[in-house]
């Protein structure tokens, strides 16, 4: 089947929320990390989910791989449904869906070689007879590019750097041949030099194996280089997503405008500027009313205080969760106190 006539995703969610009770509140209280989020991941593409710590996008990646079973929300596999409130096929699930985590050098076991890390899943999984185990193991190095296998099959986690733990890590999720990746931060604990051959063997892949990968980062720029679409997250809510190059290029919501004016940028002879009133990321135990940003906006109105706002589309599949883009937001009235006047139309 060619990308043109795939018509179902891959993976897809829908109104993902998970609030983790506070011990000693008597379960009154419950930290909100993500609230209604939808996503769908599709086959060959690669879906960028951008924001600050605490956003929220690591615990949306380890739901989507069923390490914790969320609050509410629904998950769908080619198609069908799956159960989150059982343990039953799980096996099933996570041979099609695996989690890149974001250190490799806790990722692994110490005490283990290489080529036992690789031949583990595939016996739990029977994906090779035990007489082509050695066999399947070196496909597998030579799948991410560590040559040759023998070097490396034989080596204990100290004895690599930390790209080429992470190339094992990736080598151990492709072991069971899935059909979605989830890349949690994967270049994040590496050194700049390597990030982009790593960023580069996950693009290789993605094409390659028609896999449905989800990229979790704070790093826009690394977004725009290997993602089809971005979602950006605040205080565990999706604010904006759309086309990468949209995103990036054209900004709709507040906060993807002050993710990107605190990017490097090589062209930026002076400090950034960052488009914001200062503050904090607000409490997830306790989120303010109406829209979360409002409080850092530099164009929160009054209703932005009261009221969430609504996912507006701004045009070509991009939308941002912002009263700015709202016909209501527009007559909202005064805006808060240290707030800047919303821009104007061209």
């Amino acid at each position: 089947m060619t990308a043109t006539e795939v018509t179902t995703p891959a993976l897809r969610a829908t109104g993902l929320t998970q609030h983790y009770p506070i011990r000693g509140a008597g379960g009154k209280k419950v930290v909100h990390a993500v609230d209604d989020v939808s996503l769908e991941l599709w086959p060959g593409q690669v879906t960028a989910v951008v924001g600050e710590s605490g956003s929220g996008k690591s615990t949306l990646a380890r739901i989507l791989a069923r390490l914790v079973a969320p609050t509410a929300g629904q998950l769908w596999l080619d198609g069908a449904e799956v159960p989150l409130s059982t343990r039953r096929g799980s096996r099933g699930y996570r041979s099609t869906v695996q989690l890149i985590l974001q250190d490799p050098f806790s990722s692994l076991n110490p005490v283990h070689t290489v080529g036992y890390h690789l031949a583990r899943p595939l016996r739990i999984h029977r994906m090779a007879e035990r007489s082509a185990t050695d066999k399947a193991v070196a496909a597998l190095l030579e799948r991410v590019k560590l040559t040759p296998p023998s070097q490396y099959a034989g080596k204990l986690p100290h004895e690599l750097s930390g790209g080429q733990l992470q190339r094992v890590a990736i080598a151990r999720c492709l072991a069971v041949q899935p059909r979605v990746l989830l890349a949690d931060e994967p270049v994040s604990m590496l050194d700049v030099s390597i990030r982009l051959g790593v960023l580069n063997l996950l693009e290789e892949i993605c094409q390659e194996e028609r896999l449905a990968v989800l990229y979790v980062t704070h790093d826009l720029a690394s977004a725009r280089y290997l993602a089809t679409s971005i979602m950006v997250m605040y205080a565990g809510q999706v604010v904006e997503s759309g086309p990468a190059l949209d995103v990036v290029d054209r900004p709709a919501h507040p906060y993807t405008q002050l993710l990107l004016s605190a990017a490097a940028d090589p062209e930026r002879t002076g400090p950034a500027v960052l488009t914001t009133r200062g503050g904090a990321p607000p409490s997830l135990i306790d989120p303010p009313t109406g829209c979360r940003f409002h409080l850092r906006c530099p164009h929160a109105m009054a209703v932005c205080s009261t009221d969430a706002p609504p996912s507006v589309d701004v045009g070509g599949g991009q939308h941002a969760a912002c009263w700015l883009h709202a016909e209501s937001g527009t007559r909202a009235g005064s805006a808060l106190p240290g707030a800047r006047p919303p821009p104007q139309a061209s």
